[in-house]
């Protein structure tokens, strides 16, 4: 097994990461890094629905897609997250099989991990681990997070959307009481310690695994996939499943209710109603919009060269980028 301890906290580089080598090698691999803040949502999740535009956009907190199904997850760098890529041979959905090293390196540390449910590491009925896994041909890649020292009032705050009501067939997170690890250790560390002591672990349960670096090939490759794909608005946004949006904001000259539906990160068609005045009829700005990304750059675009004043008395267009994307 090749052993890679990433030392980069880019996130939209490590998820290519995973992919590159999930589809460009053929050994088992076993790989540890970190992400500066950021949310991980799943492949199969509508992304603004599972996260605090408004905190997000606050704090520049970057929004990227994996390949695995399941929930959306906050990272930042008291979290470690883990990746096995292994041939399948029919172990996929087999969560216990990569789990269970883990569960065994903690209490290597007096710390009783269990692995609880369909896909999680609980510490006295805390989650600190949530897992997922993806399936490419023969191989499958199963990811897990961490939490070690994570900044927990930062986990809620991104991930909690507001009462905004979005329709779809996206899969849903399961919120879940957290913990950090580094609350159950008998003796202190840091959470680059936990890193090299997991890392030695794991080396020790493979007699024939080593170290691997990446070449200045794989990097380049990876970086390759950071700029055609894991860093793009067309696969963190424009990926989600249709979905309508509902949204009410009040604003200094009355009340707009937005509906909305997108399909594909496209705007499909939209409506305003509420007390608001305008000498323009709204349905000039709804022909605007329609067709156009549902993005706070494709809105104002659209909209650079309308006095919006004309069609909401006392608004901006930041009132209806904000009402068309969710804030509230």
């Amino acid at each position: 097994m090749l052993l890679i301890y990433n030392e980069k906290t880019n996130p939209y580089f490590n998820l290519a990461m995973e992919e590159y080598f999930l589809k460009n090698t053929t050994e088992d691999l076993f790989l540890l890094w970190r992400n500066e803040s950021a949310i991980i949502v799943g492949k199969n999740q509508n992304t603004l629905s599972e996260i605090n535009y408004e905190y997000v956009k606050e704090h520049d907190i970057k929004v990227v897609r994996r390949q695995s199904g399941g929930g959306a997850v906050f990272h930042d760098l008291g979290n470690i997250c883990f990746t096995f890529i292994a041939c399948n041979n029919n172990h996929f959905s087999d969560f216990k099989r990569f789990t269970m090293p883990i569960v065994d390196a903690l209490k290597g540390l007096g710390v009783n991990a269990e692995f609880s449910g369909r896909n999680d590491l609980l510490i006295d009925g805390q989650k600190f681990s949530g897992n997922a896994q993806y399936n490419y041909k023969d191989r499958v890649m199963h990811h897990g997070t961490l939490l070690f020292s994570s900044e927990i009032n930062d986990v809620s705050a991104a991930l909690k959307v507001k009462p905004i009501k979005f329709e779809g067939k996206s899969v849903k997170s399961v919120k879940s009481r957290v913990t950090n690890i580094s609350e159950h250790l008998k003796e202190p560390m840091t959470v680059l310690e936990f890193k090299d002591y997991l890392m030695d672990f794991i080396a020790k349960t493979d007699k024939d695994s080593k170290m691997y670096t990446m070449t200045d090939e794989d990097i380049a490759n990876i970086e390759k996939l950071v700029e055609e794909k894991y860093s793009t608005w067309e696969w963190n946004y424009g990926n989600s499943p249709k979905f309508a949006l509902s949204n009410e904001l009040k604003y200094p000259g009355g009340n707009v209710e937005f509906n909305l539906n997108v399909e594909k990160g496209v705007i499909k068609d939209i409506k305003f109603f509420g007390d608001f005045f305008g000498k323009e009829d709204v349905s000039f700005i709804e022909e605007k919009l329609t067709g156009v990304k549902h993005s706070e750059e494709g809105i104002k675009e659209a909209l650079k060269d309308v006095n919006i004043n004309d069609y909401f008395l006392n608004a901006t267009v930041d009132v209806l980028v904000d009402g068309i994307m969710g804030v509230k």
